[in-house]
């Protein structure tokens, strides 16, 4: 037989007796045992047989196991995998091992999982004195031989995270790096007195311990350490960077973009490029800033992005990891739900969830919400949305209508780009998690064109509170409150006033915007109402209307707005087309999901725009 085990590493991989094993061969219970003369051969991957013994004389039926916490935040390989509810990832190390590339980067948007991915590895490959494969027995790599097996434990591993360098001057991110290379260091005591380093690489290790480096000799610091640690151990290791790419959006942000940038380079040349004491190399982060030469002359370097297949199922949850984990805590019927909020993104051709999110949507009791807006600054995002032009703010306003459309896509973007080459707006909400691409064609310099549209309901709520209120940047905050009083009390006359003030304000391009503009518009406008309601656009009654925005608390009124705009439309042109908005509303039974769920009372507005004009009537 192919790969097969004997009865002793059975038992060792399932950590239970070669007498059971035995045992277990001869009741017929382990999938494709066989008996050859004396001895059991094992197929190396079947999975350990469910134990059905009753290990205690007081059996309780009744009794209900007690479900395994989820974690929320936990990206340590160790806990994550033997104290929470943990969805087995490891068979990504069997791909790599299958294909061995000497540096892989990885990027995936924030909170997809890549630094618990990347401990994973960690905890994996690294020679320590404790035994690590406990970690892994009871794990899907563990049943895929000893080819695989024995790559565990065998390296030493250089990991560095730069997840928290967030800082506002060069100079602090610089501090905050020897901080973690010091850490690093410290991991490696061993080095400080090795009889197989000398003196000049000890001494540089002391200072790298120290934190008494400087900018230069910190950008060698994955050399030094992997020069030595390959000496010690007489095995090259493993270096993971995690969020490697942290450090240069605050750059661009804070403006030290530029010293950052050569900074990665040179510390990334060093311990990347044609270094003979390099094992394997694994990086990750949203961006692939290819285009700023960080890899420069990195031939050995192997990307894995949101548009590729490899890899494509480990970062996030796919759909039946998703089921398996509603079933195993009790709520199987909220799988229809979890796929409306959570899902819809595609990495290569697979099918993903948002782990964040799904992890908090059962913790907070299946309550859903948009769980991943708040864990982390989406200070580009706003960026992006303040050099929108017209034709960019009527695309993105397009998406939250449930419209897609097609666009270039460079997952090589860099953060500069967003302010010199609008083109590259997509490219970035699309590896940053703001987009996903539906269809998906190479294009002739090697990048795509992909028709795009938003993942799911968490991200049309983003969008409405992170990105579309970026209007009350430019609206007073006297008239924001006004707006306000007028939507909650249906003051149709105070309202129309209010929004007509802005529009004769603002920006010269009411004058000939079209609707996806003003729909954007009046989200922005929605959003200032805060977190009292949960705005949408979606089907209800007979059609999909523009925007409702449903209470949080029943007792507060329920709004419909249908939005109609025409060029060169008189007075009563204007206040026809705000009529015909209205009836629309009642016509389609908008309503209908507001009515279902208990709103008592429900505001309908129709509004029309021209140029600088509105009318508005309510129902």
């Amino acid at each position: 037989m192919a790969d097969t085990m004997f009865v002793k590493e059975a038992a060792e991989l399932w950590n239970i007796s070669e007498r059971r094993v035995s045992t277990l061969c001869k009741e017929g219970k382990i999938q494709g045992a066989e008996k050859q003369g004396k001895s059991w051969l094992i197929p190396a991957d079947v999975e350990k047989p469910a134990d059905g013994r009753v290990k205690s004389g007081l059996y309780k039926k009744s009794a209900r196991p007690v479900n395994l916490p989820l974690p929320i935040g936990v990206s340590d390989y160790r806990l994550a995998s033997s104290e929470y509810y943990y969805v087995d990832k490891t068979m990504m190390i069997k791909d790599f091992i299958d294909e061995r590339p000497m540096v892989s980067l990885f990027t995936r948007p924030r909170r997809f999982g890549k630094t618990l991915n990347m401990d994973m590895l960690r905890t994996f490959f690294e020679k320590t004195d404790e035994d690590t494969s406990v970690y892994f027995r009871d794990k899907k790599i563990w049943t895929c031989g000893k080819k695989y097996r024995d790559y565990q434990g065998k390296y030493p591993v250089i990991f560095v995270t730069f997840k928290d360098i967030k800082f506002n001057t060069w100079e602090e991110t610089l501090d905050a790096i020897k901080a973690i290379f010091s850490k690093e260091a410290a991991r490696h005591i061993e080095l400080q007195t090795s009889d197989k380093c000398n003196e000049y690489e000890k001494e540089s290790f002391e200072n790298l311990l120290s934190g008494n480096v400087n900018e230069v000799e910190l950008s060698g610091a994955l050399l030094t350490l992997s020069s030595m640690l390959h000496k010690h151990h007489g095995v090259a290791p493993v270096i993971i960077i995690d969020e490697y790419d942290i450090p240069i959006q605050q750059g661009h942000m804070e403006g030290y973009y530029d010293q950052v940038i050569l900074f990665m380079r040179n510390l990334f040349s060093g311990g990347l490029k044609d270094n003979k004491h390099l094992s394997y190399g694994f990086l990750t982060g949203i961006l692939r800033v290819a285009k700023e030469s960080i890899f420069s002359g990195l031939n050995n370097l192997t990307i894995h992005s949101v548009l590729d297949n490899k890899y494509s199922s480990y970062f996030g949850f796919t759909c039946e990891e998703v089921k398996e984990m509603a079933a195993y805590y009790g709520v199987p019927d909220k799988y229809g739900e979890l796929c409306e909020w959570y899902d819809g993104y595609r990495f290569g051709n697979t099918e993903i969830f948002n782990p964040w999110s799904v992890i908090n949507y059962f913790n907070n009791e299946c309550e859903p919400r948009a769980f991943w807006q708040s864990t982390g600054s989406n200070d580009i995002i706003g960026e992006i949305i303040a050099e929108a032009d017209e034709e960019i703010y009527e695309k993105l306003t397009s998406l939250i209508k449930g419209e897609t459309f097609i666009t270039y896509i460079d997952t090589g973007v860099i953060y500069p780009q967003i302010k010199t080459n609008p083109a590259t707006i997509y490219s970035f909400l699309l590896v940053a998690g703001y987009l996903k691409a539906i269809k998906t064609t190479l294009s002739f310099n090697g990048d795509f064109m992909c028709e795009v549209a938003l993942p799911n309901r968490e991200i049309s709520l983003v969008y409405h509170k992170e990105i579309l209120q970026q209007l009350d940047n430019i609206i007073p905050q006297p008239t924001a409150i006004s707006i306000q009083e007028a939507i909650f009390s249906g003051d149709r006359k105070k309202l129309q006033k209010q929004i007509q003030t802005l529009l004769t304000q603002s920006v010269s391009s009411f004058d000939t915007a079209g609707e996806n503009f003003y729909h954007g518009f009046m989200l922005g406008l929605c959003a200032l109402l805060g977190g009292s309601f949960i705005s949408s656009n979606r089907e209800s009654g007979d059609g999909r209307y523009d925007i409702q925005l449903k209470p949080m608390n029943k007792n507060l009124p329920g709004i419909l707005i249908e939005l109609k705009a025409e060029k060169d439309c008189t007075e009563e042109q204007l206040k026809k087309l705000s009529e015909t908005a209205l009836q629309q509303i009642i016509n389609k039974k908008y309503d209908t999901e507001l009515v279902a769920a208990g709103v008592e009372t429900i505001y309908k507005y129709g509004v029309a725009f021209s140029g600088k004009k509105v009318e508005i009537t309510v129902g």
